[in-house]
């Protein structure tokens, strides 16, 4: 009896999502909206909806004496269920990578008999931007395996929402050789401003061991927006040991986007992209 009551409640709250949109009436609330979504046979788009609308930013921590992990992404992207699955999988993926090298390392430092330090992963994502069919997604990691000092990384991921697809921002250009030869000018003098703003000179000779201009495209490229419609705004994040030692630490190098550029981004994408003037 219950149960029919029930049903009978939540069912009667499902116009009401249809006469919000037509009439004009009041918006839902999110407890009209989860009742409609439990109607037997109510679409995966209302679940989807609610899901959505109740979402909060993801911060899972998790430390102990076998490792150290953290994975965080913000609500923007929580609201996105697809893009939420895909993000909680990536961190169970890692989480158990992380836990399996740890209980090999830990193991044979036992049996070694020296000390085991804890291994880490610390990965943080971040809103670079949000358009109408983008939201562009940049991380930090932070690592550390047992060695002499930890390192540090980064990701980045696009979610289309054309296509509900995760994207690798260089999957929007004709190929990574026709983007490296658009960016290479812009992104060679930025590392050389870069590296002056830190006091560091060119070496006299050629030096082997670091690029002095690696190709872009084999680092991590993060593509931005400064009005929330276009992508107009483009860094290219470089690693520790890339372009110089250590020591020397990470760069973040900022891109034009130039005509050259937008002329070899894919056809599909060409009027998300607005050139500089």
């Amino acid at each position: 009896m219950v149960t029919a009551i029930f049903r009978r409640r939540a069912a009667a709250f499902a116009p009401l999502l249809l006469l919000a949109a037509c009439s004009g009436e009041r918006e839902p609330t999110q407890a009209e909206k989860a009742a409609a979504a439990k109607v037997p046979g109510a679409p995966p788009s209302a679940i989807d909806d609610v899901r959505a609308a109740n979402a909060t930013a993801s911060n899972v921590k998790e430390s102990n004496d076998l490792l150290e992990f953290a994975y965080s992404y913000p609500r923007e992207a929580a609201q996105i269920p697809k893009l939420a699955d895909w993000l909680d999988t990536d961190r169970a993926t890692k989480r158990d990578a992380l836990a399996a090298e740890s209980r090999r390392d830990q193991a044979m430092a036992e049996k070694e008999g020296f000390p085991y330090r804890p291994h880490s992963h610390l990965q943080s994502w971040q809103r670079v931007t949000d358009t109408r069919r983008f939201l562009s997604l940049s991380s930090e990691i932070e690592t550390y395996m047992g060695g002499a000092h930890g390192m540090q990384g980064f990701g980045t991921l696009i979610w289309d929402r054309n296509r509900a697809a995760v994207l690798k921002p260089l999957d929007m250009f004709s190929s990574a050789e026709a983007f490296d030869a658009a960016v290479r000018d812009g992104f060679c003098a930025g590392i050389k401003r870069a590296k002056a703003a830190r006091g560091i000179e060119p070496p006299e000779k050629a030096d082997t061991t670091f690029a002095a201009c690696p190709p872009a495209s084999a680092q991590t490229v993060w593509l931005g927006s400064s009005d929330g419609r276009y992508i107009d705004r483009l860094t290219v994040a470089i690693a520790p040991y890339e372009i110089g030692p250590y020591a020397e630490g990470s760069y973040k190098i900022n891109v034009p986007v130039n005509s050259a550029l937008v002329r070899v981004v894919k056809p599909e994408y060409a009027r998300d992209f607005l050139p500089i003037r």
